[in-house]
């Protein structure tokens, strides 16, 4: 049965930003740099941050296990390939500010090279057991890949209590120039499925949705026909959603193709829904079939100031300035580098911060995309950030509270039930970078509770 392509799935809220993704989405995922050393931090998760197996001296194999914690909430870290432990030390964290981290030396060639995968006809998912899809995916230490990094066995474990009855695979990538995962959906498609299937297994999900923006049409009819080919499209299937920003929010994704709502403060499970990244599906099924743990990943590298941009598959720990001086080094207009895209990402000062199981691209912005943020004028309560805001609340009341020192009355405005999308500073016409001050406040409220360090 054909689809239609024109959705009108979607959510309340949210902006309609450039795209920017002709720059990489026509180019196939090719093998990033050969590098000399990979700094593996030891927290790239939300939970429980590993600590060292190793020492300094030490040899490690490709794949060893070289970082773990004993918490429920937690995800292993392995060598990406063989070589020397040069040190542990703290090391630059996008988010985090220093981490400590596991530097390896390499002992030969490191050019990744990406996976062939190809689904057997006989397939079944039930020569795995949910435990041992679960048991696969915690000691491949897989995670999130295009958000916060959750560990992936947590979500799909199984809890009587909580059945999780339907699964969605996330393929919007609605953020501005990223275009990694639509590569993976075009060139590694019979992987993805595969993990998608398995995850369900593991979770007892009895319906699976692909949800996918409709200005990617390529990507509906590459999963579509795969799904078909494979006899799997009866209880796995493909949703079209309309294109909007944010609209790969897991909470905007179930409002638009489940028509339900994530209580505020609960997280997916409550309402019985598992989402994935399709990249994380794609390591899952790597994990469970050939027991492989999750040390490389494709990254976008993208921007008018980058003088190569491409999809590259690459080991985690790769410094983002060898990644950039692969793709021929920056322009002369380059004025910020951003891990993740333009909406979300955060900006970054040291080019040797790596590359982490949840940097899905590097985004250089030009001087002249970033002069808007020094035209900052007063507020105007206008009332457009309350318009778009897809949670439905008062950004700007929230931000003034945190300018001002008001913890009381930004927790009033539910501080917390902020996603961090962006939209309220990208309509603003003052240009106020209201997300900015939310971010900050979230912080400071983190560090009064002792739930982050000072």
């Amino acid at each position: 049965m054909p689809i239609n392509l024109k959705s009108r799935l979607s959510f309340r809220g949210g902006v309609h930003p450039p795209q920017c993704k002709v720059l990489t989405q026509d180019k196939e995922i090719l093998p990033g740099p050969s590098i000399k050393e990979a700094v593996i931090l030891l927290s790239q998760h939300t939970g429980a941050i590993c600590q060292p197996l190793v020492n300094k001296g030490d040899t490690v194999q490709a794949g060893q296990k070289i970082g773990d914690s004993e918490a429920f909430v937690s995800a292993p870290v392995h060598a990406p390939f063989a070589g020397k432990v040069k040190e542990i030390s703290l090391q630059s964290h996008p988010v985090i500010g220093r981490c400590l981290a596991v530097v390896i030396e390499a002992a030969q060639d490191t050019t990744p090279r990406p996976p062939f995968f190809k689904l057997s006809p006989d397939f079944d998912e039930n020569t795995y057991s949910p435990e041992q899809i679960c048991d696969a995916v915690r000691r491949a230490g897989i995670v999130g890949m295009g958000g916060a990094g959750f560990p992936t066995r947590v979500k799909i474990e199984p809890n009587p209590q909580l059945p999780k009855h339907t699964l969605l695979i996330n393929s919007c990538e609605c953020e501005p120039y990223i275009t990694c995962d639509y590569r993976i959906m075009l060139e590694w498609t019979d992987q993805i499925i595969a993990g998608a299937i398995l995850a369900g297994r593991a979770a007892g999900s009895s319906n699976v949705y692909f949800a996918i923006e409709d200005n990617k049409p390529l990507a509906i009819e590459t999963i579509s026909t795969a799904l078909e080919k494979h006899g799997r499209s009866n209880n796995t299937k493909v949703v079209p959603v309309k294109t909007k920003y944010p609209q790969g929010g897991e909470r905007q994704l179930i409002r638009a193709v489940l028509n339900k709502q994530v209580p505020t403060g609960g997280i997916p499970p409550v309402i019985g829904v598992v989402v994935l990244n399709v990249a994380t599906a794609a390591a899952i099924a790597d994990a469970v079939i050939n027991n492989n743990p999750l040390i490389h990943r494709v990254v976008t590298v993208t921007g008018e100031a980058v003088s190569n941009p491409g999809n590259f598959y690459v080991p985690i720990g790769t410094p983002i300035e060898d990644l950039l001086n692969f793709c021929g080094g920056l322009t002369r207009q380059a004025a910020r580098v951003i891990i993740g895209g333009p909406m979300m990402g955060i900006a970054i000062a040291d080019m040797k911060t790596p590359v982490t199981k949840t940097t899905g691209a590097i985004t250089v912005l030009s001087q002249e995309q970033i002069s808007r943020a020094e035209l900052q004028t007063p507020c105007i309560h206008c009332g457009r950030c309350l318009k778009i805001c897809p949670e439905r609340l008062n950004p700007t009341k929230i931000a003034h509270a945190v300018k001002n020192y008001f913890w009381d009355v930004a927790q009033n405005y539910y501080i917390s039930a902020c996603i961090e999308c962006g939209c309220c500073s990208y309509i603003c016409p003052a240009h106020i970078e209201l997300t900015g001050y939310i971010k900050t406040g979230k912080v400071f409220l983190a560090r009064q509770k002792k739930k982050m360090p000072a």
